[in-house]
């Protein structure tokens, strides 16, 4: 007896599904099944042997851990720091490049170029530009002359986390206005004319259409920023460390630490839990603000 057609679809589309679901569990979903579990254990680097249960041991450490408190802190002030002139910048620059302009397509060819540039290559190159013999002290000594003192960006703790933020920022901006420039460019033209009438002419048009047309763009490009914000670790890896003072280290790179410096893989699996229910509580909170489901 043949299958219905119906099914027939369904197993035809579970089909093509298998393969990638299986990678993903292969990659992702055990891994992270492991993870928790290791999470009530303890155990060190070689994970193949038996698994000493601790029960909320390791949680208990976690809500007890200064180093904790003071990563939080400063994941707080890298996203605080990041996620606005992300959210603004790019909305700022879509406006901008969505003109009919001569040359605008290379514009905005030159606007998202830094997020082609691989994160290894920028953090290299930013940290050459913040050296006390690199570019930028360069032109300040070139300005001020002998008056001129090198400025530490990457070793003073004040400079160092605002320092690695721009880099953020200039690999960031030019993704989120592509997300941006595709909003503006799906609100009817008649509308901003119709507000021209009514008297709203200049940025007041964008107050009063562009922003309310957009905020589910707005909504959507500011939970990414904040959990690519959130999750910031190649920028402190490959420029400061971590240093100086701990004034960069971040909750993933403090995760980093524990696991392969410290070689605490249970405790490192705790913190990754807790940076997964923090990840987790961003997205329900863009669900609940925008009271549906499209673009999540």
């Amino acid at each position: 007896m043949p299958l219905p057609v119906s099914w027939r679809a369904s197993l035809t589309a579970w089909g093509f599904l298998f393969p990638a679901l299986l990678l993903i569990s292969i990659s992702v979903l055990i891994p992270a099944l492991m993870a928790l579990v290791m999470s009530f254990s303890a155990t060190g680097l070689d994970v193949s042997e038996q698994l000493r249960f601790v029960g909320l041991a390791n949680l208990r450490r976690l809500l007890t851990d200064p180093m904790v408190r003071q990563v939080l802190v400063t994941t707080f002030l890298y996203l605080v720091g990041v996620v606005p002139p992300i959210v603004f910048g790019a909305l700022g620059l879509a406006v901008l490049v969505n003109r009919s302009l001569p040359g605008i397509h290379w514009l905005r060819g030159a606007l998202y170029t830094p997020v082609l540039v691989s994160i290894v290559v920028a953090a290299i190159a930013f940290r050459w530009l913040y050296a006390e013999n690199g570019l930028i002290n360069g032109w300040l000594a070139s300005w001020f002359g002998d008056v001129f003192s090198p400025i530490g960006f990457l070793t003073t703790p004040q400079l160092a986390l605002p320092a690695v933020m721009l880099v953020t920022l200039w690999k960031g901006l030019g993704y989120y206005m592509v997300i941006f420039l595709a909003g503006l460019q799906g609100i009817p033209g008649e509308l901003y004319e119709a507000a021209e009438l009514d008297g709203s002419e200049g940025w007041r048009k964008h107050l009063d259409i562009t922003l309310p047309l957009l905020r589910p763009y707005v909504t959507l490009v500011a939970v990414m920023s904040s959990i690519a914000a959130t999750k910031v670790f190649e920028e402190v890896f490959l420029m400061t460390q971590g240093g100086p003072a701990d004034s960069t280290r971040t909750i993933v790179y403090y995760v980093y630490d524990q696991a392969f410096a410290e070689l605490e893989i249970s405790y490192a699996c705790t913190l990754g839990l807790a940076l997964f229910l923090v990840v987790m509580a961003f997205t329900l909170i863009r669900v609940l603000v925008t009271g549906d489901r499209q673009l999540i």
